[in-house]
């Protein structure tokens, strides 16, 4: 088997664990009517179940990225799906809201461990030049997971009920762990990858090959097994893995570089409208808001992950050709999703579906264009602390999402009376807040963009 081919191999099981972990993620943003029928739960405690999951999950993206430092992806995405489906299995058996948001904190933390974890994998396996058109790939691939809430989730819910479908979600979890555990490994043997993963003889001009790459993935996966012997499937037992060094003050070292702070903004500003849509309030203004049927608010959320997955590797492509670009993306990006807002929050009345359509569109695109963020950090990181840049910038875009929605649920409630009546204007009035963490990402990249000019002259943004 080609070292091309073994990497697509591995990549492909990783994914499909991020996968499953956004079926996690958003398949209570899909259950918000269930929920409130069956826990008689609030507007503001129903964002405080979503708040709580993402709390989890920002808090630990920093100890995620030293742990990712110091033990590898493959220790971590395998947790992250084992935790996931524990978290599944008590909101099934959930006797009340209590138990609904102890299921939903499981769910965070397990949800926490994978995606930056899966970001890792990309540059210990493939060559500089593919990194940015593969983590698009892999965030664009990883959006199917809302399909899987939007559509199966959805039906088999309708049809089975509540008990039945989040017992399904868990136990797609413990495959996915299985299958994590017996094919990823975290780099290929030195052996193994002649011109491959370790050395980027062709990267594009502008770009450097990252001349530590390669120390930085020998320390991390010295002792890597030949492909034959890598997975369950073909030995059941392999010498431990010995432990990355552990580099003291890498965290300090990152909170202190300007380039990746300005990465953390501009995955800020890119990912917390569309956080804030799937995960909890997109399906319910469609149906109580703007009057759509269920029907029609899945397909709306089914066509915001189409969008994010279409869109993701033409800003690969176009990032990885032209990295300057990376900065006007991201400020074009934001302002389209500042003008998507108005679109449906200033009518007075229902909007038409084409409206609806081009507004889950646009708030999709900002997914995949908050993952140039983790290109810029790149540039700016050495790979020893790669992990914890990563975790950092990840942080980002879920920090504004959970404000976002807490105080989404929260004017609700103020604004239907408490009486659970929820109309177009109270999520008009509740959507107007969105406008404050929108002004603060843009004027936090633009301001953070001298800075880190300054500190990497080189960088290209």
């Amino acid at each position: 088997m080609t070292s091309d081919r073994r990497a697509l191999l591995v990549w492909s099981v990783a994914v499909g664990a991020y996968v499953v972990a956004i079926m996690n993620r958003s398949s209570l943003g899909v259950a918000t009517l269930e929920v409130t029928d069956l826990f008689g739960v609030s507007s503001a405690l129903l964002a405080t179940m979503a708040v709580a999951q993402l709390v989890v999950y920002a808090l630990l993206q920093v100890p995620v990225g030293v742990l990712l430092d110091r033990y590898g992806p493959r220790v971590l995405v395998a947790s992250g799906a084992a935790g996931m489906a524990l978290g599944q299995t008590v909101l099934a058996l959930a006797p009340s809201a209590g138990w609904v948001l102890a299921g939903r904190v499981l769910v965070g933390a397990g949800d926490a461990l994978t995606f930056v974890s899966v970001v890792r994998l990309v540059p210990a396996w493939f060559a500089a030049r593919r990194v940015p058109v593969m983590t698009q790939l892999t965030g664009s691939l990883g959006q199917l997971g809302q399909v899987l809430s939007a559509v199966p989730v959805v039906a088999l819910l309708h049809a089975e009920g509540w008990r039945t479908t989040f017992l399904s979600v868990a136990a797609v979890g413990v495959v996915a762990t299985i299958a994590v555990v017996a094919v990823v490994r975290d780099a290929p043997a030195e052996a193994d990858v002649p011109g491959g993963a370790l050395a980027d003889p062709d990267a594009p001009a502008g770009e450097t090959a990252e001349p530590d790459v390669a120390a930085g993935l020998a320390a991390g996966a010295a002792a890597a097994a030949p492909w034959w012997r890598v997975g369950l499937l073909r030995r059941r037992w392999r010498p431990a893995r010995a432990r990355a060094p552990r580099e003291p003050g890498a965290l300090r070292a990152v909170l202190r570089d300007p380039g990746a702070r300005l990465a953390f903004w501009m995955h800020f500003s890119g990912q917390f409208s569309s956080h804030v849509v799937v995960l909890l309030w997109g399906f319910a203004f469609f149906v109580e808001g703007q009057g759509r049927t269920p029907g029609e608010a899945s397909a709306l959320l089914t066509l915001n992950v189409v969008a994010a997955v279409v869109a993701g590797p033409v800003i690969g492509v176009v990032v990885g050709r032209h990295p300057r670009a990376r900065m006007p993306l991201a400020l074009g990006t934001s302002a389209a999703i500042g003008l998507a807002w108005l679109s449906v929050t200033l009518p007075t009345a229902p909007v038409p579906y084409a409206v609806l359509c081009v507004f889950v569109v646009v708030v999709a695109v900002g997914g995949p264009t908050s993952l140039v963020a983790f290109d810029v950090a790149r540039s700016c990181t050495p790979p020893r602390r790669l992990g914890t840049a990563t975790g950092f910038v990840n942080t980002g875009g879920f920090v504004g999402a959970l404000a976002t929605m807490l105080v989404v649920g929260v004017v609700l409630d103020a604004s239907s009376g408490g009486a659970g009546a929820r109309d177009l204007d109270a999520f008009r009035s509740a959507f107007a807040w969105v406008a404050v963490p929108w002004v603060l990402g843009v004027a936090a990249m633009l301001l953070g963009r001298r800075g880190a000019r300054r500190a990497h002259p080189g960088l290209a943004v």
